[in-house]
């Protein structure tokens, strides 16, 4: 088995080559490739996760690449996870969102539009190379943002192999097992709704549906990614909020915080990924590991204590360290490994994934990419069927779905007006006259990347 990672410069490179080194003799994986056009930050960041890799798998063969043909040809699975532009126009995306006093926040906020705009097409040519080189029957999962509107466009486009994949689901489970002192993978939830926007309507951990309990817990809202909600607001959605939400339900303080903040959390992670990535060219990372990985959990830690600090006010307080050999928890790769580990199995098992809603919930079109529990067998997914949920969770999803449906038809036939129009209905711009500002100028911005619209 072979798999190819779109991206494997990325600062978390380690995170994955941990994550799929771990499970690779269980998978029968016998070669990994990280492939990425930054050659400057695969020499570090996919170098180290090259020696993560080795420390845990030898056997494992490994190999850098900034070809894609190369990476793509003979591949069983591929991960996506790309940053066109990068961080300096991340930054950019979010600030002329700002300056209109709208949530720049580069997913759920009005600044997914311009990314998705720079994605789409170079994750439409990686899906090429996929058909025209990768094994048949080769699977996508894309971890690339906003996976909402970028999932959709690429079902869209007829790339029916694709997979939207977010840890969001998966991590608040861990901390939910967490809270309980229950083993890892104990925790299922049930859930629906959009990437970033998503409802669990039940948790069960060993079997025990604790939905509600947690929703009553306090500990819950301090322990948990439940920080950033007040326990009467799930009480009456009745409901486990994904905490992305936070954005729509505290519209004003959010923006009001990151206006009031000396950076965007674009620029605080643009900031720390330059200052890491300075000392740690210094260094050959191979040769000095240990020091690089010093360096990284320093720099890393200042992000991740950061986490939605900005917009919520709210900063984790916790000592960050990365290790090497300690059982893996998923995280980044897991939700992509777990479905490979399911479909090789050839049993029948449950996962979060962004698939076509296909009737699972009432109310939305049957091509409309959710975010969903699924049951996956022989290869396929299989969303569970919710057919009528709370109808005030259903009148935000339908909300942003339509969104995100004009947002794939404007990036599909570069029309400016689609994407005004997509732009009006968003419920975090919800204005004709500033969907007009925004489109102008992130049709400006990024022209070097998508041409011409019309």
């Amino acid at each position: 088995m072979k798999l190819a990672v779109i991206g494997g410069g990325g600062v978390r490179s380690m995170f994955l080559a941990k994550s799929i080194a771990q499970k690779a003799a269980a998978l029968h994986m016998e070669e990994l490739v990280f492939m990425d056009n930054n050659e400057k930050k695969l020499n570090i960041y996919g170098k180290m996760a090259k020696v993560v890799a080795q420390k845990l798998n030898p056997d494992l063969r490994f190999v850098l690449t900034t070809d894609a043909v190369e990476a793509i040809r003979g591949a069983d699975y591929v991960i996506t996870t790309i940053r066109v532009g990068e961080d300096d126009m991340r930054v950019r995306d979010e600030r002329i969102a700002l300056d209109l006093g709208l949530l720049g926040q580069e997913t759920t906020g009005a600044a997914g539009l311009s990314f998705a705009m720079r994605s789409v097409d170079a994750l439409a040519h990686y899906c090429d190379l996929v058909r025209q080189y990768a094994k048949p029957g080769c699977k996508v999962f894309n971890f690339t943002n906003p996976a909402g509107v970028v999932s959709q466009t690429l079902r869209d486009m007829g790339y029916n192999f694709t997979y939207g994949i977010c840890d969001a689901p998966s991590g608040m489970l861990r901390t939910f097992e967490k809270l309980y002192d229950a083993p890892e993978g104990s925790a299922k939830g049930e859930i629906y709704g959009l990437n970033h926007l998503s409802y669990f309507s039940s948790i069960k951990i060993g079997g025990k549906e604790v939905l509600h309990e947690i929703i009553e817990n306090d500990r819950a809202y301090t322990d948990t990614d439940l920080r950033y909600f007040e326990k009467s607001l799930l009480r009456e959605r009745g409901a486990i909020l994904n905490e992305y939400l936070y954005y729509y339900y505290y519209r004003e303080k959010a923006v009001a915080n990151i206006l009031a903040a000396p950076q965007t959390r674009g620029e605080q992670i643009a900031e720390i990924n330059r200052k890491m990535t300075a000392e740690l060219e210094q260094l050959d990372v191979e040769r000095d590991f240990d020091k690089a990985l010093a360096i990284f959990e320093h720099w890393y830690g200042e992000r991740e204590n950061n986490y939605m600090a900005a917009e919520s006010g709210v900063k984790r307080q916790t000592k960050w360290h990365f290790d090497v050999f300690a059982k893996d928890d998923g995280g980044y790769a897991g939700v992509a490994l777990k479905f490979m580990e399911i479909e090789r199995s050839g049993k029948r098992d449950s996962m979060i994934l962004c698939v076509p809603n296909c009737g699972a919930i009432e109310g939305l079109l049957d091509t409309d990419v959710v975010e969903i529990t699924c049951d996956i067998w022989g290869g396929k997914a299989f969303p569970h069927r919710f057919l009528k949920v709370d109808e005030q969770n259903l009148e935000l999803i339908r909300r942003v779905k339509i969104y995100e449906r004009l947002a794939s038809e404007a990036i599909r036939t570069k029309s400016r007006t689609k994407a005004i129009e997509a732009l009006t209905l968003h419920p975090l711009v919800a204005s004709y006259s500033l969907a007009t500002q925004l489109a102008d100028a992130y049709l400006e911005l990024n022209k070097a990347y998508t041409g011409e619209w019309t």
